[in-house]
């Protein structure tokens, strides 16, 4: 299948990113694949008018293909218990408004059909072994030869229900270590029958869906296979099985195979912010010279010019992007108009995404709250303009104040410092959080667009305020002091004094405090270099993967995995704690575990149930376990906590000014981007 002839002109700056491609039965209008991801609103017949709004506003941002999240194709193959689920007729009435808000809007979407297998979270489950994943209480049922064959039926059924209900093709999901991943895998697949023992036994089951499914939706109905290309776990499968399995599933009548990439298993991060971008499209580069339909890369591609480089390399044919899309709707019809520099760019956080699907919430994103909630949060005209302040020009105050503006408001943004960003200052020198550069790039030209009067170097006082209709305090936070013997040492620093360059630490450094700036300081001071304020320095994807033991040309090694190589640490560092127990236990419910293998391979000594005895020229004196002992370290960093920081808040008050306190300086028990954007944009909708 090849790339339709386009009678317009290549576009200037990214001509394989909107060249067309010709599918045979129909031609997509640009290279962009909205990848599946899990949203909530799937799983209640309820939320499909949110669903369809939500996919509908993408579509109409110029998004050349969706796929949406995981619909099972019976109840074994639940996610969760009621879970999102297409096995019955009546069932399909429901996805006809969310295919009649993409088609609207000129688009095409896939429904994607995902058996959990082994990762359901249910006591149904089912899967080719016996084996229980180790990141599920539950052990499944191993399946007869003729529930295999009813697994089989039930994907195709699935298919024919998703074509009824207006969808133009199914993306079967074979990847990540669900079902059909697990029959491929030998990890996974212990039979000795018909459908395990050497590889191609292994994917038949695969093939056979694929087969099936063309068979009774015809020739004109879009079938995506997404192949796990590299599995990132021992008894993986091999490249060459990767291959073999690509081939079948062409010749089985697939249109395009996506790219799979790691086990939730996997001891490899794949899609947080930390792994460097497009870090995996070389394993689809490789696949490219040994089929004939058109491949999609994936994993951390967020913005235009990445996703040029990689398909103008001829790395694949399209890219998939799915947090990107939920950043900014509109990010197709952005970079079509040479406008870039307005995507609200995916930061790869996972914290109001990922985070919230495996907390039962409804997904949404850090930088756009409105992404799953396009019903109920809109940013409507006001027919009563009013002048309103922002004091503060951190993450909340940059939100309030540019939402507010967008509305018709007069806005004044105040801030005392001489740039925009305030703790995203500091967030963006630690290594891996590189994309917080984009946050501010982005607010910085909405701030313009939307007319936002900006005063930065000043510090606003009550009388300054005085004439404002509304005043938002989004003051942020200040440090939380500690008291214990000897912390006014000079040894002794705040982490503010080591992440603005203040104070350049030793070879030696404590760290007291192991939330989230406890790790986030803890990472920056393991790393050498320079740690730029100007520009991002992302990080090299080689260095990076050799880091983690990754290998995209495999060798003998199946799944892709050798050891893992880390570079050494740039200081030896204690990261102290005084609660007892696992030290960042609460950090990000997806993201957590990368942080405490990254700094456990830098040799990070993480400590819990620490008590704080003093400081003094010898160095930091602490008792663990009823044991006293003596850390010969250079500083003391201290990230213990911040406090709320609102000093105009009692004067305005007096003034019987009305005012709204957002972000830090409302809650500041842990700095949380994601509520302070949020509580900002719902504040700024509701003027």
């Amino acid at each position: 299948m090849t790339t339709a002839a386009n009678s317009s002109a290549p576009h200037p700056l990214y001509p394989h990113l909107f060249a067309p491609l010709d599918l045979g039965f129909c031609t997509l209008p640009n290279r962009v694949l909205m990848g599946s991801m899990h949203t909530g609103l799937e799983d209640k017949a309820a939320d499909f008018p949110k669903l369809a709004a939500y996919f509908g506003e993408r579509a109409a941002g110029g998004v050349g293909l969706i796929v949406t999240g995981g619909f099972a194709p019976n109840l074994v193959g639940w996610l969760k218990p009621f879970g999102g689920k297409l096995s019955w007729p009546w069932e399909s009435g429901k996805h006809k408004q969310v295919t009649a808000a993409v088609h609207q809007h000129g688009g095409r979407i896939c429904m994607q059909i995902l058996h959990a297998g082994r990762y359901g979270y249910h006591p149904l489950q089912v899967a080719p072994s016996k084996l229980k994943a180790p990141i599920n209480p539950f052990t499944p049922r191993a399946l007869s030869a003729g529930g295999v064959e009813r697994q089989i039926k039930a994907f195709v059924n699935s298919a024919r229900l998703a074509r009824e209900a207006g969808y133009d093709g199914v993306e079967v999901m074979g990847s990540e270590g669900y079902l059909l991943n697990e029959f491929t895998a030998p990890r996974t697949n212990k039979r000795n029958d018909a459908w395990g023992g050497d590889a191609s036994k292994r994917f038949r089951f695969s093939v056979e869906i694929v087969r099936r499914i063309r068979e009774a939706c015809g020739p004109d109905f879009i079938i995506i296979y997404r192949l796990s290309m590299i599995d990132l776990v021992d008894e993986g499968s091999s490249w060459s099985e990767v291959v073999a399995q690509a081939k079948a599933i062409e010749a089985a009548g697939a249109t395009i195979i996506n790219t799979g990439i790691g086990w939730h298993e996997a001891r490899v991060p794949t899609i947080a912010t930390s792994v460097p971008r497009g870090a995996f499209t070389g394993i689809t580069a490789r696949l490219k010279p040994e089929v004939r339909i058109p491949l999609v890369t994936t994993n951390r591609i967020n913005m235009p010019d990445v996703a040029e480089r990689i398909l103008a390399a001829g790395d694949a044919d399209m890219v998939s992007m799915a947090r990107p899309l939920l950043a900014d709707p509109a990010w197709v019809d952005k970079a079509q108009r040479q406008r870039a520099a307005d995507i609200n760019t995916c930061i790869g956080c996972n914290q109001a995404c990922l985070d919230h699907v495996f907390e039962n919430k409804h997904a949404s994103c850090l930088v756009n709250p409105r992404a799953c909630a396009e019903t109920e949060l809109n940013y409507l005209p006001t027919k009563t303009p009013k002048r309103i302040a922002v004091v503060g020009a951190g993450p909340a105050g940059l939100a309030c104040a540019t939402v507010a503006a967008e509305r018709g408001h007069r806005v004044t943004l105040f801030d005392a410092a001489g740039e925009i960003g305030g703790q995203f200052n500091l967030a963006k020198r630690i290594p891996g959080k590189e994309e917080f550069f984009e946050t501010l790039r982005y607010f910085a030209g909405r701030i313009e667009q939307t007319g936002v009067e900006l005063r930065l170097g000043t510090t606003a006082d009550a009388a300054m305020l005085a004439d404002f209709d509304e005043v938002v305090l989004a003051t942020g936070i200040k440090p939380r002091e500690v008291a214990f013997p000897g912390s006014d040492h000079p040894k002794v620093v705040s982490y503010l004094d080591v992440l603005k360059g203040r104070v350049v630490a030793g070879k030696r450094v404590a760290i007291v405090g192991a939330g989230g700036i406890g790790f986030d300081v803890a990472e920056f001071l393991v790393h050498d270099g320079p740690h730029s304020i100007h520009a991002p320095q992302h990080p090299d994807p080689a260095r990076w993967r050799a880091e983690w033991g990754v290998d995209l040309g495999y060798g003998d090694n199946r799944g892709g995995l050798v050891a893992p190589r880390p570079e050494p640490p740039a200081r030896e560092v204690w990261l102290l704690q005084r609660s007892p127990g696992k030290p960042g236990a609460k950090l990000g419910k997806t993201t957590g575990w990368i942080h405490r293998a990254t700094l456990k391979a830098k040799k990070v000594r993480m400590i819990g149930g620490v008590e704080y005895i003093g400081v003094d020229d010898e160095g930091f004196h602490v008792r663990v376990d009823g044991s006293d002992q003596v850390l010969p370290v250079d500083q003391i960093v201290i990230c213990a906590g911040q406090e709320p920081f609102k000093p105009l808040a009692a004067a305005l008050a007096e003034r019987g000014t009305s005012v709204h306190v957002i972000g830090g300086a409302d809650v500041a028990a842990e700095l949380d981007a994601k509520r302070a954007i949020a509580q900002a944009s719902r504040l700024a909708a509701s003027l």
